[in-house]
C-alpha cells in the first residue's frame, strides 16, 4: 500500500505463490488478491475462515509511516504523527516533524499549540524549543523566540541553526555584542563540520 512504508510488510511462499504479508493481512504479489486463512476439517463439514484482529500500528510504525509520507503526502503524514503522539505523549522526534509539518503548512496557531503540548510531555527538549523559536520568530514575536532560542541552548549549546537565528535576531533587536557572539559560536560548530 502507498501509506505503508516497505519494512511494515514481508514477503513469504504460501505453496508455490509469492505472498505479501501487512500485519495480519495476506494478499498474492501477482493479483492483489487478498488471502483468507481457514481452519477445521472441510471433509466434516467444520471449516471457517480465520480473520486476525488487526492491532492498531505502534507508535514506532506511526512515527516511521510520517516519515515515508512526508515527501509525497504531507496531510498523511500528519495524520500519522498525529496517531504516534497520540499513542506516546512523550515521542519528542514525532512531536517535532508533527509540529514542523504544520508551520510548513501555515497553520501556526495549531502548530504553537503541538509544540507547546510536546514541551509539556517532554520537557525542555531542545529541538522543540528551537522549532518553537522559529515559528514565533517567523510570527514576528521576537522576545518570545529570543527566550525559546536561549532556552534551546542551555539544553544543547552545539544547536549551530540556532546560534545562527539568535545572531540574526540580536542583530534586528540591536544588540550586535550578542549578534556576534552567537554568529562566532555558530562559525566555530559549522567549522568543525
Amino acid at each position: 500500500p502507498d501509506a505503508m512504508p516497505l519494512s511494515g510488510i514481508s514477503i513469504c511462499a504460501v505453496g508455490d505463490r509469492v505472498v505479501v504479508k501487512d500485519g495480519g493481512g495476506r494478499w498474492q504479489a501477482e493479483s492483489g488478491q487478498y488471502l483468507l486463512g481457514f481452519e477445521g476439517n472441510p471433509a466434516d463439514g467444520s471449516l471457517s475462515v480465520i480473520e486476525p484482529a488487526r492491532a492498531a500500528p505502534a507508535t514506532a510504525d506511526w512515527f516511521e509511516q510520517g516519515l515515508a509520507l512526508e515527501s509525497a503526502d504531507p496531510g498523511a503524514a500528519l495524520e500519522a504523527y498525529e496517531r504516534a503522539v497520540e499513542a506516546d505523549p512523550a515521542h519528542a522526534d514525532a512531536w517535532i516533524n508533527f509540529g514542523r509539518l504544520l508551520h510548513e503548512a501555515a497553520r501556526h496557531a495549531e502548530a504553537e499549540r503541538a509544540y507547546r503540548e510536546a514541551l509539556r510531555a517532554c520537557g525542555s527538549e531542545p529541538l522543540l524549543l528551537y522549532n518553537l523559536g522559529v515559528l514565533l520568530d517567523d510570527l514576528g514575536r521576537k522576545p518570545e523566540a529570543l527566550e525559546a532560542y536561549e532556552t534551546a541552548l542551555l539544553g544543547n549549546p552545539g544547536l549551530a541553526d540556532c546560534h545562527y537565528n539568535l545572531a540574526l535576531l540580536y542583530e534586528e533587536l540591536k544588540r550586535p555584542k550578542d549578534a556576534l557572539r552567537h554568529m562566532a559560536q555558530y562559525r566555530r560548530l559549522t567549522s568543525k563540520a
